[in-house]
């Protein structure tokens, strides 16, 4: 496989994992809508942060991690389905307003626009995607699905042209998808931010539930 073959490859491979609307497309896009661009991209980042990490796993075939994160599946998913379900929780009992699409308050926009707010959007999504051990397992699936690359080989270079073509790809589709959302941010107004914001609570909050109640099952049925 060429080196743009494989560049290619890799970054349709970023996109395809980060697109499926879950728990961190619904924090970017209400981070997005509620604060800006850069808000919402940055936190897009965090998880293509954490698919890196899961992209190098698989790549480079770390065994010790992959096991670590097969026998752990049970913790990491439970950690983070009430992860989901707190955070569900918080958002939807803030209540977002907006003057010239800006915090209305003075104290919430220095909170979320400050560093330390900047660095909790990235961390936040970060975490939610590494306690996902199904990503990491859907990317060895996809590495040993493209044509030429063998994971496990000795060629370093390549596994490593592949793993930044993944995290490219990843962050192409936080930014497209950011940008698009904070292009309509200045049609929008409180009620419309608040409908969007209560919706999204619901929807995060199903997930983590989802998440448990899938566990709940699993060990039901064994």
């Amino acid at each position: 496989m060429d080196f743009l073959t494989l560049l290619v490859s890799g970054i349709l491979v970023g996109i395809a994992v980060a697109a499926p609307i879950g728990p961190v497309n619904l924090i970017c896009i209400r981070r997005a809508l509620r604060y800006g661009w850069l808000n919402g991209f940055l936190a897009g980042l965090g998880a293509a942060a954490g698919d890196g990490i899961f992209a190098i796993i698989a790549a480079f075939s770390v065994t010790a991690a992959l096991d670590f994160m097969q026998s752990n599946e049970v913790w990491l998913q439970s950690i983070g389905g009430l992860f989901l379900i707190g955070m569900g929780a918080k958002t939807w009992f803030s209540h977002p307003h907006l003057v010239d699409g800006e915090p209305q308050d003075p104290t919430e926009r220095a909170k979320d626009h400050d560093l330390e707010g900047l660095l909790a959007g990235v961390t936040s999504s970060f975490f939610l995607t590494i306690t996902n051990p199904a990503t990491m397992l859907g990317f060895v699936a996809i590495f040993g699905s493209i044509a030429g690359f063998t994971l496990g080989g000795t060629d370093y270079v390549r596994a490593t042209e592949l793993v930044i073509a993944v995290i490219l790809g990843s962050a192409l589709w936080w930014a497209a998808l950011t940008s698009f959302v904070a292009y309509f941010r200045r049609y929008m107004n409180d009620r419309a931010l608040e409908r969007i914001n209560r919706g999204s609570a619901i929807l995060i909050a199903l997930l983590g539930l989802g998440i448990l109640m899938k566990l709940i099952y699993m060990f039901a049925t064994q």
